[in-house]
């Protein structure tokens, strides 16, 4: 049973104040005061002592000092200045674990590799809120290494990513994210497990990387070996939502798609033109983009 030392609303408190620390809102800090969180995390992740992982918003390090006793090595980025003092105090007394001051969005994974002793194979991570989406879905693009995400987000951004095809959480982003990774497992977390408590509620996911087998893994293959790439299913996927409330044809044409080349996709993929973005899956905004793409 994994358990952090700062889980616990004394210990947070005492380490804010040794080191003269406030949360800070526009940063989206709220600092997990809740040990069986930490362990539900760490079960979630599953990790093994070989494996190297990244995390994303350490703070101060709660759920950090978890993670470093069953992974390999823990990766760190944090964009807060002043709490790289606590990290270094971290760093001096875990061998195992490294960090890097900066924009999770601008570190290039090569540095991430070069700090990690090589490329992490999971990310793992309390993320600040605002840009966690955003984060998720550049990790799984950007570094292939990545096998799988298990994350804190506000709970509508977990709605998101794993909404079904058909319901209103289900998007752009829901489709996008879905080319690269499936959730797998997931569960709630009220504000009352955070100092200061957030004014909305937490969910922690898991999603996994696609891979051979996987419908949506070999219908991204098929689609390459048609000049389709990911790229080009996203832009489609973005055209279908861009206007949502209306047909998936009227706003792929509105956002630069010919009408002719469009009914032409459609047919070939037996999707009705008068359909609405939210109710195709990722596979259906694959096969038309590969239809939209032999067309040249």
């Amino acid at each position: 049973m994994t358990t952090s030392p700062l889980a616990n609303p004394s210990a947070t408190r005492a380490l804010l104040e040794t080191y003269g620390l406030a949360t800070k809102h526009r940063l989206g800090q709220n600092f997990l005061i809740d040990n069986h969180v930490i362990e539900r995390i760490c079960a979630l992740a599953s990790l093994s002592s070989d494996q190297l992982v990244l995390e994303v918003g350490p703070g101060i390090g709660t759920l950090t000092l978890a993670l470093l006793q069953d992974a390999g090595h823990v990766t760190s980025i944090e964009m807060d200045p002043e709490l790289e003092a606590v990290l270094s105090a971290h760093a001096a007394l875990n061998a195992n674990f490294s960090f890097i001051m900066g924009d999770a969005l601008k570190v290039a994974p090569e540095q991430i590799a070069e700090a990690s002793g090589g490329e992490p194979s999971i990310l793992v991570a309390n993320l600040p809120y605002n840009v966690a989406a955003t984060i998720i879905l550049s990790f799984f693009q950007t570094m292939p290494s990545l096998n799988a995400a298990v994350v804190m987000v506000q709970k509508e951004v977990a709605d998101r990513i794993a909404a079904q095809p058909g319901t209103k959480a289900f998007g752009a982003y829901t489709a996008k994210l879905g080319l690269y990774g499936r959730v797998t497992g997931r569960f709630e977390v009220p504000p009352r497990c955070f100092m200061p408590a957030p004014h909305v509620d937490s969910a922690v996911v898991r999603i996994d990387r696609r891979t051979s087998g996987d419908e949506v893994f070999d219908l991204i293959a098929w689609a390459e070996g048609e000049g389709c790439t990911r790229d080009d299913v996203a832009r489609v996927t973005e055209a279908a939502f861009a206007q949502r409330r209306k047909t998936i044809r009227n706003s792929m044409s509105s956002s630069g798609f010919e009408k002719q080349k469009l009914d032409k996709a459609f047919g070939a993929c037996d999707i009705a033109p008068t359909t609405r973005a939210e109710a195709l899956s990722t596979s259906d905004f694959i096969r038309l983009a590969a239809a939209l793409a032999q067309q040249g």
